[in-house]
């Protein structure tokens, strides 16, 4: 049973989704504006966040089933390491930007693929940023999720 008022329950909504639309904002802005990829997946997290302190865990009307948390965590680490691992075979480095490719490392047609169509050039951190906030968002998602579950359960 959910503690919300019939206020909090109308308004919380609505600054949930507005929540994600700044934090997606800012993740995609990442590489020229302050803030990225972690502080993107905060605010989209505060969101999750904001329904289930509101709503309660089960009539929260934003709902994540642990496969689909687990599958969406492990894509964001595996494709972050993915393309740490290009820079390592590609440049020697770890995480080096193949898409600006400053040191003339990287072959061109390997360096069109992670080039992201900015005037600003920032090769690979746009990417970087999404994955670090995917993983951020769903992270912190979940410990909320697991607390609240954990309370349910108490509870009973």
């Amino acid at each position: 049973m959910s503690q919300g008022s019939v206020i909090l329950k109308i308004i919380a909504l609505p600054i949930a989704v507005i929540l994600f639309c700044l934090g997606i904002m800012t993740v995609l802005g990442g590489h020229i504006t302050p803030g990225g990829g972690f502080q993107g997946g905060a605010m989209i997290a505060a969101g999750v966040i904001l329904c289930i302190l509101v709503y309660g865990l089960e009539e929260s009307p934003i709902k994540f089933s642990h496969l689909y948390i687990e599958v969406l965590e492990n894509f964001g680490a595996l494709m972050f390491i993915i393309f740490g691992l290009v820079g390592l075979f590609v440049a020697g480095s770890f995480l080096y930007n193949v898409g600006a490719d400053i040191s003339n490392l990287v072959p061109a047609m390997i360096q069109e693929i992670f080039h992201y169509p900015d005037v600003t050039n920032a090769g690979i951190v746009p990417y970087l940023n999404i994955f670090v906030g995917l993983k951020v968002f769903v992270g912190l998602s979940a410990i909320v999720i697991a607390f609240a579950g954990f309370k349910k359960i108490t509870e009973e």
